[in-house]
């Protein structure tokens, strides 16, 4: 690891975001608010049916003569490659085991509801939306499969030619006898569901063909490099002649990861008039066309000693990832990679696989297998306390990796990087008054009221950073201001107050001082943007690497400018050098800068940094929940959360990535779900369907944190982007099953909607 400079003050600071006044004076600049004078609209026509195969498109001609249409376009049109085939997409996890070509535009056979099948192009939005309408499919229906465990038999294949429906499979130890050791065994099959991201702002994407043959691009995506690189096939150009924008992005969590189909149909689209053609969702389109996440189905058996010792654990995971292939077909094994949590456990075998179905693709949606494998882990903990009767906070006491094992190699493979998990819970549990909350429930029991309360438990670690690369340059201005460009893009994390914290932190300046230039592929010269919770980890390194070799150049020029060594100099310190015993003299980075032109060149780094590896943030949340026993209605009252991101560089920006994980968190656990008929017809393709909370469903979040520094990378950080998400649903999951534990209840699948818990009451009831 590179020595870098980074004086401990810059850590810790609260600043407050740059970015803000911009977006509180609706000055952002999304990619719909971009001006492009001459630009057609776009509409996809999409597909009705979740399986059929297509005798003909029906309704081109009508469109086509209606006012204002310039061109309707299917897969016949267009010369367009196939999105995914064997071999053409590189994903953690390693290649698909059989080829499962998506087509860009379906042509003969449709696999899901809302895959695009035509695009129509038009003067305006409205004549766009009135030609589409005149358009659809004449297909033969097929029978459609929803279940991924109805698609692992074959009856009904997505793809006749594969002879299959799986997609990856995957397997450790899984013959070997891993629970022999265990006097106390427990085991369940949970479902982790499917989810819709649902951002504030839906994908969307502007082609410009310059008169130069360049191609401008305005795309809301967390990778705008990878998006140029896909464009590259499909315009027939080079990629040095494609700038590709990712301006303010509305949300990403994950699905804004890929390049979707549309993107390629509108950049060929604009290619082929030699116009400027944008398309933006519709909020129902992208409920079905948007990546969805999680849509596991898990089974679990942890074995351990009666004195409450964990070890061994089998697992088993089957993914559902779609009608289509793509990321997601590698969640399970990263899930499954996770799955000891925090537990030290000797003896670990798991198996998995995906499968296809006729459902919307599967994506990465914050934390991408990891919250699938705290949500597994931490349930069967539960159950394990429950059969031993022991309290929940002291099963996991007895099972956490000590601080000193660290670095630690778990039976699944991971390395974890540093820990001390007790902290962290024991100090959720001081917050949460934990004895206080177990002697109130138990008074409620005696009293037998209506309203039963229930604590939850979450002890969680996650993965973040996983091993890449990353790009920075920084630049000192002739004012003496600093510009600092980074390969990642942001997306509501603050990385314009991050990034200048940590630059003008190196260069002693202001951060209000510094610039920060992302997302835009003619100004940063690479980058591998934004996922996985990388950015300060592998952008902020980089940075202070680039900004501290401008800071070793900028010694050299101060040194000969105060006719001193630069052994002599202290520095940088309020904005420039000072020689040692006579502050008097100095020179700022403005005169600097001046300097260094004079001689020639810029005061100026970049680079690539070295590849810091991956770390392992962990936390512990209580959950406490209140349940009508009578209607199953279920109001979470309060939510501790205490996450460990190691070394803390702004408080205020990682408490803001705390409470946005904690809402999509309990989201998952209480309300959301992507639902479908038997036909494989959406229900839940609006948000009048689509249970999605607001504020007013959630408490005021008690949040705190504990630091353990990482070895990995010379910051100590690790990532916060995702670990609300990961801790928070378990918890609160826990917190309902425990509230109606008295009752007989051992478990209640996600979403712990009141539908599903009272059903849960009255099944134990019946059985009682």
């Amino acid at each position: 690891m590179a020595v870098v400079t980074i004086p401990p003050s810059t850590f810790g600071i609260p600043a407050l975001r740059t970015e803000d006044p911009r977006f509180l004076r609706g000055e952002g600049r999304y990619v719909d608010n971009v001006d492009i004078p001459g630009a057609l609209r776009a509409v996809f026509v999409r597909s009705i049916f979740a399986h059929a195969a297509v005798e003909a498109v029906e309704g081109l001609d009508d469109a086509r003569a209606m006012p204002g249409v310039v061109a309707v376009y299917t897969a016949n049109d267009l010369d367009l490659p196939h999105q995914l085939a064997a071999g053409s997409v590189e994903v953690p996890g390693g290649d698909l085991d059989r080829p499962f070509e998506r087509p860009i535009l379906a042509s003969e056979r449709l696999r899901y509801v809302g895959e695009p099948i035509a695009i129509v192009i038009a003067e305006t939005l409205a004549q766009a939306f009135d030609a589409a309408e005149s358009i659809h499919a004449l297909a033969e229906p097929l029978p459609a499969v929803i279940d991924p465990e109805d698609a692992q038999t074959g009856e009904v294949l997505l793809f006749p030619e594969t002879g299959t429906n799986v997609a990856t499979t995957f397997e450790h130890r899984w013959d070997d006898d891993v629970l022999t050791h265990a006097e106390v065994t427990v085991h369940g099959r949970f479902v982790n569901q499917r989810v819709a991201p649902v951002p504030m702002e839906m994908n969307a994407i502007a082609v410009i063909p310059e008169d130069d043959g360049r191609y401008t691009v305005w795309v809301s995506s967390q990778v705008p490099f990878d998006v140029r690189g896909d464009l590259v096939d499909v315009l027939g150009v080079d990629r040095a002649r494609i700038r590709v924008i990712a301006p303010d992005v509305g949300g990403g969590f994950g699905a804004k990861v890929p390049t979707y189909p549309e993107y390629l149909v509108v950049a060929k689209a604009a290619a082929v008039l030699g116009r400027p053609v944008r398309w933006t969702e519709s909020r129902s389109e992208s409920m079905v066309s948007m990546t969805h996440g999680r849509s596991q189905v898990q089974w679990i058996e942890l074995g351990a000693r009666r004195d409450g010792t964990i070890t061994g654990l089998r697992f088993e995971v089957l993914t559902n990832v779609g009608a289509y292939p793509q990321l997601g077909s590698f969640m399970g094994q990263t899930t499954a990679e996770m799955i000891s949590g925090v537990y030290a456990i000797d003896d670990i075998a798991f198996r998995g696989r995906s499968v296809v179905t006729n459902v919307t693709p599967l994506g990465a949606y914050r934390g991408a297998g990891r919250p699938e494998a705290a949500a597994a882990i931490e349930r069967a903990a539960d159950l394990l306390a429950v059969e031993l009767s022991m309290d929940p906070a002291e099963l996991r006491r007895r099972n956490l990796i000590a601080p000193d094992a660290f670095p630690f190699r778990t039976a699944a493979g991971a390395e974890y990087d540093s820990g001390d998990y007790r902290v962290a819970l024991d100090r959720a549990l001081e917050i949460a008054d934990y004895p206080a909350l177990r002697a109130e429930q138990a008074e409620r029991r005696s009293r037998g009221d209506r309203t039963a309360i229930g604590i939850g438990l979450s002890t969680y670690v996650e993965i973040t950073a996983f091993p890449t690369k990353e790009f920075a340059r920084v630049d000192i201005e002739p004012d003496g201001t600093a510009t600092a460009y980074v390969g990642t893009t942001s997306f509501g994390q603050g990385h314009e107050t991050a990034f200048a914290q940590l630059v003008g932190g190196v260069l002693a300046m202001r951060h209000t001082d510094v610039r920060i230039v992302h997302s835009d592929t003619a100004l940063v010269e690479r980058g591998q943007g934004t996922w996985g919770s990388r950015s300060l980890q592998a952008g902020g390194t980089v940075l202070v690497a680039r900004a501290d070799e401008v800071v070793e150049r900028a010694k050299g020029l101060a040194a000969a400018a105060l006719e001193v060594d630069v052994a002599d100099l202290e520095g940088p310190v309020d904005g420039g050098f000072r020689v040692l015993g006579a502050p008097e003299r100095s020179i700022g980075w403005r005169e600097l800068a001046v300097r260094a032109e004079v001689d020639g060149g810029t005061l100026s780094a970049k680079g690539v940094s070295s590849d810091p590896g991956a770390t392992f943030p962990f936390g512990a949340h209580v959950a406490v929940v209140d349940v009508d026993v009578e209607t199953g209605d279920v109001r979470l009252s309060r939510l501790i959360a205490v996450d460990d991101c190691g070394r803390i560089l702004n408080p205020m920006l990682v408490r803001g990535q705390q409470h946005g994980g904690l809402a999509q968190g309990v989201a998952q656990a209480l309300f959301e779900e992507v639902r479908l008929d038997e036909a494989g017809n959406p229900i839940t393709s609006t948000l009048m369907t689509y249970l999605m909370p607001s504020a007013a469903e959630l408490p005021s979040f008690e949040c705190a944190n504990t630091e353990t520094p990482t070895p990995v990378n010379p910051l100590g950080a690790k990532g916060i982007g995702e670990s609300g998400s990961i801790g928070s649903t378990p918890a609160v999951q826990n917190a309902v099953v425990d509230a109606l534990a008295h009752l007989g209840v051992r478990h209640i699948d996600l979403p712990c909607s009141p539908e599903r818990v009272w059903a849960a009451i009255t099944a134990a009831t019946v059985h009682a």
